[in-house]
């Protein structure tokens, strides 16, 4: 099945920034939320919040990580692998529930904007800044591995550009008494962070519903396969996540008369594994088709 991917070091490798990172964070968290109340400020709350959803969501990815490296057992045959999806899926809900509240939250403060004292906002985001930028530092590798950091990344990103505009929006209020921008501020971040957590939502979606993984053409991959020397008729082909990283792949080939099968399918396996990176493959070779008394699901 191709040379084969190591995903117990990968998962060992993102476990170490995820602790630092919630350290950072959890550690910083406490100081803002206090922040933020004696200030008044609702873009500090709503920067306060999303360090919230920041620890929150590392401590779903490490238990999600840990759990991804358990082996296989009689009642879970791929093992704990989709938990990063499932992992994924919470961090982008929360996401989606601070941004609405922040939202909501800044719809009464335009009437009404109230007082906000600038130099502890300025004080407090400034701090915030500096360390979502380590903990976005620490993250960043393995955000393009796999859908769990990506999940978290995204979050510290988010919280990131939150403490920016905090910190934009105290030097605004403090040379020119304008309180409305507090509220702008924090609206502008809910509907940046929107989108994206969207798009994270329909990621894990995807591996969760055992949709076609990201960068895998399936006709491209039945291309491969009925182009192999022997091969008749490609069926009950199915490609999908176990996570954001480990696609499988099951399908039936008919093959011609006189054609080693159990060559072909190593040849096969190994073309799909280099190609695509399907290491989880399944081939069933058949003389003849099954026809619909196959037609199972995988």
């Amino acid at each position: 099945m191709g040379s084969g991917h190591d995903h117990g070091t990968t998962a060992i490798r993102h476990e170490r920034p995820l602790w630092w990172a919630l350290g950072l964070t959890g550690g910083f968290l406490i100081a803002e939320v206090v922040g933020a109340f004696l200030t008044n400020s609702l873009a500090l709350l709503s920067d306060a919040a999303h360090m919230g959803t920041d620890t929150l969501a590392l401590m779903i990815a490490l238990t999600a990580v840990r759990l991804s490296r358990k082996p296989a057992d009689a009642k879970r045959s791929y093992g704990y692998v989709r938990m990063e999806a499932m992992g994924a899926m919470v961090n982008g809900l929360m996401l989606f529930a601070v941004a609405g509240y922040i939202l909501w939250e800044a719809v009464g403060r335009f009437s009404q904007p109230p007082q906000v004292a600038t130099t502890g906002m300025l004080a407090i985001a400034s701090l915030g800044l500096a360390i979502n930028l380590i903990a976005m530092r620490l993250l960043k590798a393995g955000s393009g591995e796999s859908l769990n950091m990506k999940g978290a990344y995204l979050e510290v990103w988010s919280d990131m550009l939150g403490s920016v505009a905090v910190i934009a929006g105290a030097i605004v209020i403090r040379f020119t008494g304008w309180t409305v921008i507090d509220p702008i501020l924090a609206v502008l971040i809910g509907l940046w962070v929107l989108p994206r957590t969207w798009t994270l939502l329909r990621e894990a979606g995807n591996v969760l519903m055992e949709g076609v993984p990201k960068g895998i053409d399936l006709a491209a991959v039945r291309r491969l396969l009925t182009a192999a020397p022997g091969v008749i008729d490609v069926h009950d082909l199915h490609v999908w996540s176990l996570g954001s990283s480990t696609p499988a792949m099951t399908a039936h080939l008919v093959i011609a008369d006189g054609v080693d099968g159990e060559a072909l399918r190593r040849e096969l396996s190994a073309a799909l594994d280099e190609r695509f990176e399907i290491e989880h493959c399944t081939l069933q070779i058949e003389t003849t088709s099954c026809g619909e008394a196959c037609d199972v699901p995988h």
